[in-house]
């Protein structure tokens, strides 16, 4: 994060401007924060920190990534419970007046803040979700600091473009579709879990490596091969361990490498898929194998 995009934190809780304030804090140490409230939206976007944000009867304890919406009126306050890591967030406040200039413009705008009928809402978000968020705040952040050329059209262009993709964000996660058939993506994936199966091969990888989200692998796998990615992730790890556990290796090497934490769990799954266990499955292989 660029340490010149950083603000130092402030206990004044009313804007100064008449439409919107974007702020970045990393604190490493902070006075507690009374409970309060203020006539504007409060978007907090959390990045690390050891935090509860209560907020009326609410009480959100923060993971990276999440958003969270305060709307007007409502009582709320951090509770810090340590320093451990900094406490890094964006603070980004909305006036009402300038929401309401935005209803003028579409109702899509205003889908979080119509249909979140009471109290604070949290967005949970990944890490691709995440950064895309942090990309679209640095921007603003940027133009409204340096004040070039141009600024002052291009400001509330990337206002409303970041008001607009959480509430696109929000309706998705509500809204789920199911994912059109992929048959090239899912064989590139299929392919790259079998070049890696001694790897990491979570969906958070997953999706990082072919730019998907984990909820479209995920279904994308069940839609096209009838099992989840985890199944699949299985059964090729165990086709493997099948054919190493003939060899000179010893079956706890073998299923350490392959990503089955112990014994028992390897000694399950191996079962259930070729119906013997794993020593009988080797002793009889090695046992036809002799001359």
């Amino acid at each position: 994060m660029k340490h010149r995009l950083q603000s130092e934190f402030q206990t004044r809780q009313h804007m100064l401007s008449e439409d919107f304030e974007l702020y970045f804090y990393s604190d490493r140490s902070l006075a507690p924060v009374e409970w309060h409230s203020h006539d504007y939206y409060e978007f907090y976007f959390f990045l690390e920190g050891d935090v509860d944000i209560q907020a009326g009867e609410q009480s959100f304890s923060m993971e990276e990534g999440d958003i969270l919406m305060i709307p007007p009126a409502l009582l709320h306050r951090p509770v810090i419970h340590s320093f451990r890591v900094p406490y890094r967030r964006f603070v980004f406040w909305i006036s009402q007046a300038y929401f309401a200039g935005l209803r003028r413009l579409s109702d899509s705008y205003m889908y979080l803040t119509d249909s979140q009928t009471a109290g604070a809402y949290r967005l949970h978000t990944d890490r691709i979700t995440c950064n895309e968020f942090q990309s679209r705040m640095l921007q603003l952040l940027e133009e409204m600091q340096t004040a070039g050329f141009g600024c002052d059209a291009r400001i509330p262009l990337l206002v409303n473009d970041l008001i607009l993709h959480i509430n696109r964000t929000v309706y998705r996660m509500r809204h789920p579709l199911a994912p059109a058939a992929d048959p090239a993506l899912c064989r590139k994936i299929a392919l790259f879990i079998e070049e890696h199966l001694e790897e990491d091969l979570s969906l958070v990888r997953l999706s990082g490596e072919f730019y998907a989200s984990r909820y479209y692998i995920a279904h994308l796998f069940k839609d096209s091969l009838g099992m989840s990615v985890h199944q699949y992730i299985t059964k090729k790890r165990l086709a493997r361990c099948r054919q190493a556990i003939v060899g000179a290796k010893s079956i706890t090497e073998v299923y350490e490498t392959f990503g089955f934490g112990d014994y028992s769990s390897f000694y399950r799954a191996f079962k259930k898929e070729y119906g013997v266990s794993p020593k009988d499955y080797r002793d009889g292989m090695r046992l036809h194998m002799e001359p």
